[in-house]
C-alpha cells in the first residue's frame, strides 16, 4: 500500500490479483448475488486506491482491506440498493440450470444442495450486520478473532459472542431444514 500511495500502478495490481477473491466472496455473503458482489469488489478497490495515502502500516494488510469492505459492504447494505433476497440461477429459458449427475441419486443431491445453499444463505441474512461479518470473515476467510476485532473494532470476546451467536443461528436453520424435509434421500441419511 505504501507503494500505491507512491503511484506504483504494478503494486495495486499486484494487491487487487491476490485480494480480489476473497473480497468478492466476503461480498457476496451480503447480497447474494455475483454481479452485485463483483461491483462492491471494485468499489472497494476503488477506494483503496483513491485512498492509499492514509494507509498506515499499524495492521497487516489483509485487516485492513477487511475493514474497509466490511464498512464498504454494511454502508451498502444498510441504503438498500445491494440488497437481494436468495434467487438460484437460472439458464436462458428461464428454468434452473441443472448440475450434471455423476451417480445415480446425484439429482436429488443437487436439489438438496439448492436447498441448503438457499437455508444457510437466508440464515446469515437474518444475522445482525456485526455477526454476519464476523462469522463470514472467521469461517470462510480464516481470520483470526484478534484480526476480526480489529476489522470491527471490537474486543476478541466480543467477536468470539458474535461468531458463537451466528454459528448458533446457522445451525439451527440447518437443524430445521433437516428435520423439517422428508425427501427420501434425507430420511436415508
Amino acid at each position: 500500500m505504501e507503494r500505491v500511495a507512491a503511484g506504483d500502478t504494478a503494486a495495486f495490481t499486484a494487491l487487487y490479483d491476490r485480494h480480489h477473491r476473497s473480497v468478492a466472496r466476503f461480498a457476496h455473503r451480503f447480497v447474494q448475488d455475483a454481479g452485485k458482489a463483483e461491483e462492491l469488489t471494485q468499489d472497494i478497490f476503488v477506494k483503496l486506491y483513491r485512498h492509499a495515502g492514509r494507509y498506515r502500516a499499524t495492521a497487516r494488510f489483509k485487516t485492513f482491506l477487511f475493514r474497509v469492505a466490511a464498512n464498504h459492504c454494511l454502508n451498502e447494505v444498510r441504503k438498500g440498493e445491494y440488497r437481494v433476497t436468495h434467487v438460484p440461477e437460472h439458464g436462458e429459458e428461464g428454468r434452473p440450470v441443472e448440475m450434471p449427475a455423476p451417480e445415480a441419486h446425484a439429482p436429488d443431491r443437487a436439489v438438496e444442495g439448492r436447498e441448503l445453499e438457499a437455508t444457510v444463505a437466508g440464515a446469515l441474512q437474518r444475522l445482525s450486520e456485526r455477526e454476519r461479518t464476523a462469522f463470514a470473515l472467521c469461517r470462510f476467510e480464516g481470520m483470526s478473532y484478534r484480526d476480526i476485532a480489529e476489522v470491527l473494532s471490537a474486543s476478541e470476546a466480543a467477536v468470539k459472542s458474535l461468531i458463537h451467536r451466528a454459528t448458533l443461528s446457522v445451525a439451527r436453520a440447518v437443524e430445521a431444514w433437516q428435520a423439517g424435509a422428508g425427501s427420501p434421500a434425507r430420511s436415508e441419511a
